[in-house]
Formats: structure tokens, sequence, C-alpha cells
């Protein structure tokens, strides 16, 4: 199933953030309300968030103008009979969402999917009474949907597959983060969310400083703003709505506290300010855990969400640093047991079998970040850690060894996809665990770790198996070097490859300065290397990097295609990659570095007009010399030898002062300072 007409029912807040972001991402949308002229206001709203875009230097006048036009405002139901996909975002009101899905069922083909953005009600209790309900999903968005990337997808009894699956595809395509989710109350984060926020009232109802549990929350969850703050963002009545809607299908505990109801009554925000009392802090800490420990646990062990959907929840949706499972882990499940005991004694709660369970096993919850699908003899081996884009560590190397082999060894499974989730393919390794480990004097570890990860992309090449990249956005560094290690690459219109290595003071380290080599010939990959310019869709394909490169929608089929009829991709030398790149890589092929950095280019316009000399002036010069040789070793054939010289170099180069400046300056958000030591 294809989307390509989207209809928003809806233009408030939520709704006209919606089709802001699908518009944005290059999706036609109606933005439907009850008159043309609230569904033009819906616009006009989008517009003013737009043109402080413009003015943040996030969007361009003309990207701004071409947005907007994707956008058509209407004001009847009956516009949307054409949509594959119809997404409902009116207020929260059980009758008024049925009556609009019986008119949308009538109205639209029956094919169509029905989404509906509820917060508050079950996806089937919607449905009812509708006729083809297997195609009534939920999508849930988090405010604002135009930034924030999470959304939930949801499917009641008799929701299909197909529905679900081809709206996973599309909320992929605008970006977003989908997580999956039982047709359940508060479905996986306002589940625990919202119980989170309740607690924090009925504490300050037992009298301790709204000021102090606002410190507890913020320094103990690592956030911007606490419960309290947030709900005057948010508007307190929905934080009312919200748990007496839990407290109505799962009980007391989840109900609202005492004093919602007359905040609300008296149209006024928390008081925020006062004085901090440092004596309950830990306090005030361990209670709010304690209640996202016991309901995250409880979710998970009654199926409504995964242990990872529910961490990736809590830091894309609520920007938590930290999901609770992964907190769980850092405090030891021991003790968070502990924890979320005392809420359950406090409330009369039962405890939860998971946590219990976990915690007697005396080990720590197990996190997939790489996780394996079979599927009619292919294995798709997705790396799901899309709140840090994919970054790859020792972990995720690991578990994509463990995936890619079982894969290997499954006789059943002719061919192996490697992907990305969410906006990225893999944005690179995990800068913090390189800091880390410098800081600690742990250069080993890195060196290791790069070792084991050149190993596990060798096994990836050497795989008797097609092994296809599903290339869709963003990849930097270990990713494109993934991306290479791959026999055959399927790209978007939004693929890029980057290696900006040379910037942060190292080189790349699992294969690329090898691989990128042996793909565009020395002089074409020294420019990518040194300069750490990206390679985009365009050059993917007409270079041979990419066998195809399409639209997101004709993605899966071209995967497909390529599993049968693509070959192992050729070096670019066989492609015609243009009069202006053919002199770029015949000069850098043989120009030496100090030649590159001091001289004047021999008067090659095309290097002049990129800026390529201050670009490169602006590197490491370490990793500079250390690509220049390794990309010398690639162009003389010796694949091993190469490899080999790759992993020999990384302890001299990540012991450098300018390893540790460079990898700091990217943490920090400034420009490093190299001094070639």
């Amino acid at each position: 199933m294809k989307i390509t007409k989207v209809a928003v029912i809806g233009a408030g807040n939520m709704g006209s953030g919606i089709a802001q972001k699908i518009a944005t991402e290059g999706v036609p949308v109606l933005l439907v309300d009850a008159s043309l002229e609230r569904a033009k206001a819906g616009k006009e709203r989008i517009a003013l968030l737009l043109a402080e875009g413009i003015e943040r230097r996030i969007f361009t006048p003309e990207q701004v103008n071409a947005i907007l036009e994707r956008i058509a405002p209407v004001g009847s139901v009956q516009e949307a009979a054409e949509a594959d996909l119809v997404i409902e975002a009116v207020f929260e009101d059980l009758q008024v969402k049925r009556a609009l899905f019986k008119e949308l069922a009538e109205v639209c083909r029956p094919e169509a999917i029905l989404a509906t953005n509820t917060s508050s009600f079950l996806v089937g209790e919607i449905a009812v009474d509708i006729p083809n309900p297997e195609r009534v999903i939920g999508l849930h968005y988090f405010y604002h949907p135009a930034k924030n990337r999470l959304v939930e997808v949801i499917g009641h009894k008799k929701s299909s597959q197909t529905a679900l699956k081809a709206a996973w595809s599309f909320q992929e395509r605008i970006g977003k983060t989908p997580i999956a989710s039982l047709d359940a109350p508060g479905f996986v984060v306002n589940r625990f969310f919202v119980p989170w926020l309740n607690e924090a009232v009925r504490l300050h109802e037992e009298g301790i400083a709204i000021s102090t549990i606002e410190a507890a929350s913020k320094a103990s969850f690592g956030i911007g703003m606490g419960p309290f703050e947030l709900m005057n963002v948010t508007g307190v009545p929905i934080t009312l709505h919200a748990t007496e809607s839990l407290g109505k299908s799962l009980g007391a505990f989840y109900d609202s506290a005492k004093s919602l109801k007359p905040q609300v009554d008296a149209k006024t925000n928390w008081e925020l300010k006062g004085d901090v009392d440092p004596e309950v802090l830990e306090y005030v800490s361990d209670r709010l855990w304690g209640v996202v420990f016991h309901v995250a646990a409880k979710l998970v062990d009654e199926g409504v969400g995964s242990v990872e959907d529910t961490d990736i929840g809590a830091k894309v949706g609520l920007r938590w640093p930290v999901g609770p499972f992964e907190k769980l882990n850092s405090l030891s499940v021991e003790k968070g047991l502990a924890l979320a005991t005392q809420v359950e004694e406090r409330y009369s709660l039962g405890a939860v079998p998971l946590l219990l369970n976990q915690a007697k096993s005396g080990s720590a919850f197990e996190l997939k970040r790489v996780v394996l699908n079979v599927r009619e003899g292919v294995a798709t081996i997705t790396i799901n850690r899309p709140d840090q884009l994919n970054a790859i560590d020792p972990i995720t190397i690991e578990q994509l060894e463990a995936c890619f082999l079982d894969a290997t060894n499954d006789e059943s499974v002719r061919a192996i996809v490697i992907a990305g989730a969410g906006k990225a393919f893999v944005a690179g390794a995990d800068v913090k665990f390189f800091v880390d480990k410098i800081k600690a004097d742990s250069v080993a570890d890195v060196v290791a770790f790069a070792a084991n990860g050149q190993r596990v992309y060798r096994q990836i090449e050497l795989s008797e198996k097609p092994v296809i990249c599903k290339l869709d956005g963003l990849s930097l560094g270990g990713g494109s070097e993934l991306a290479l290690a791959c026999h055959i690459i399927v790209a978007t219109k939004k693929a890029s490859m980057g290696f900006p290595e040379t910037g942060i003071g190292i080189y790349p380290g699992l294969g690329g300065t090898q691989r990128l080599t042996r793909r565009l010939g020395k002089g074409l990959a020294r420019y990518f290397l040194y300069s750490g310019a990206v390679i985009g869709p365009g050059q993917l394909e007409a270079w041979n990097l990419a066998w195809k490169v399409v639209s997101a929608e004709e993605l899966d089929q071209a995967i497909e295609e390529a599993i049968d009829n693509a070959p192992r991709q050729e070096p670019a030398a066989s492609a015609e990659i243009g009069e202006k790149w053919t002199e770029i890589a015949d000069f850098l092929a043989s120009a030496s570095l100090d030649e590159l950095v001091q001289g004047e280019l021999s008067g090659l316009e095309a290097l002049k007009e990129s800026k390529f000399q201050k670009k490169v002036g602006f590197k490491a010069p370490r990793t500079l010399q250390a690509i220049e040789k390794l990309t010398s070793i690639a162009a003389q054939g010796d694949h091993l030898a190469g490899l080999e010289a790759e992993t020999a170099g990384l302890n001299d180069i990540f012991s450098s002062a300018d390893a540790l400046e460079g990898l700091s300056s990217l943490l920090e958000g400034r420009r490093p300072t190299f001094l070639g030591r």
C-alpha cells in the first residue's frame, strides 16, 4: 500500500502541526476543518511557525513557500475522499470522534487508512460500528508534532497488518520515529509520563514546595523543565483530563491528584518560585523514579510496549536523557525494585512480575539496539537507536554481529538487509564513548572497539548471501563505512554519505579509507576524506556507489529488485564522474599533502570554487597525513594490508592531543583548535 495523498482533520495546534511536518517532508496534505475559515486559520498558524524558522535559519524563504504550497486548507470532510491516509486530530470527545469516523468511512475509499491521534481513548472504542474496521489505527503524535519526532503506532484488535505497516513506513518517510503500542490506556509514553506528573502534584499536596520538586526533577531526570513547568506550558487541564482518563480505566493510583481540579477551576498556572529544601531532594527523586519504574515495568509486563520502545519513547518523545529501563540498569535493577516497592506499598499496588523476576536473576535488562526480523526469506537487521541517530558503540557492534550470524546461519534466509531506525541510517560512532575512554587513559579500549568493528564489517563484506544496505537518510563515519561494507546500496533521495573524522582529530578506522578508495579511486576518495564533504544522492547513483536512488515510497520495492537483480557493486572507475571531478581526482591522486596545504592548487578552479584548501586548513594535520598514507596503500590493491594498516595506526591517532580536542569539541558544540600533536 502506497501513501501519496494525506488529509489531516482538525486545524488546531496538533492538526496543523501534523500537516506542517508532512508538508515539510515534501508530501502534499489537505488541512480539513469544519469551515474553510478555520482551515485557513490553521494554515496561518503554520505560516507563523515557519516564519520563526526563517528567523532561526532553519528554513529559507523559498523552502517555506514550497511547504505552504503543499498545504491545501479545505472546509469539508468530503474533500478527503481520495486520501490514502486520513489523520484525525479533533478535540478529545469520544462521541465527536465516533461521528467523524463514521462520516469518513462513508466518504473515503474502503482501502484508505483512517488514523486517530487520540491520547485519551482506545482506538477500538473509536472504530466501533465502522465498516472495514481493519483500516482504523492510531497515530499518536507528540507536541509539537512539527518538531517532536516521536509517534506511537497503535493497532486495535481488528487493525490489519497491511494498514499498520503502511502507516509505519509513512512515519519513517516523513522523518518520524515510530514506536509500537498495544491499544491500551495511555499507550506507552503517557502510561508512565502522566503518573509521573500526577505524583509530583501529590508530593506538593504532602507539603513539599513546588520549587523543590522542580529542582529534584530537573537534577534527577536530567531535564530542562520539571513537571509543574511542563503542565504550565502544555496546559494544566490537559493533565487533569489525562489523569481522569487513566483513572477510569486503570484505577485509583492513576486517578487525578486532589488538587488538580481546583487548580484547573482557578484557571491559573502553578507558581514555580520559592526556596529549595535540599533535605528532601533525594526523597522526591526516589518517589518519582519509583512511580516510573513501577508503571514502565507494568506496561511492558502487560505487553503494551517493549522495553526498547518504552525507552525510545522517553528519550525521543519526552527528551529524557535516559529511559526507564536504562535507568534501572545503571542504578541496578535491585535498587530500582526497592523504589518501585515503596510506591506499591504506599498505594496498595501489586508487585510487577517482570521487575521481580529481573531482580531475582541478578542481571540487567537486555536492551536490543539491533533487531533481526526474518520474513519471506529476507532477514532485515535494523540498528535501533533512533534517539542517538543509531550511533555505534561496542554493544551495538556486538549485537550487530550476533544478528548477522543468526541471519547467515538461517538456511531459510536468502538475502540480508541492513537498515537504521528513524531519520538516519547510522550517524557514525558514539563520540562520548571515545571521549570517556581517552580521558580514562583507556585508548586500548577504543582500538579494540575499532578493530572488532572492522572485523564484523569484514564478515559482512565476505558474506556468501547478498547484503543490501537500506540507505535512507544520513550516514556518517562508521555508518558510511558500514554501507560500503555491504554488497549493494539502495538509497533514497534523502540519503548521504560523509566522513567528518578529519574535523574531529581522527580518521575512519572501520575500513573507510580502504573501501572508499577502492570504490572511487585514490584522488576522489582523498577529496571526501580530507575535506569531510558530503556525498549526496545524485553522486551516490552517478558514481555507482548506490545501485539505485529512489523515492522513499519506492524503497522497499527497489530492495526486492536488488536482491534478485543487482550485481555486487563495481568500482566507480566504471562510471562517468564528469570532467570537473576527473580533474580533481587526477590532481589529488598525485599531489602531496604538503603541496595541497601550502600550494596554489595549480590553478585548479574546481577546488578553488569549493574552498577545498580552506576547509582542509581547519582539519587535524596528523589525521590528514594518516589518510594520505592509507589511501596510497588502498590504491596498491592489497585490501587486507590496507585494513591492517588502518587498525595499526589507531592507537597513535587516538592517543594524540588533537583527537581529544576534536572529539571534545563536537560534544561541546565548538570549533576545535588543532596543534598537530
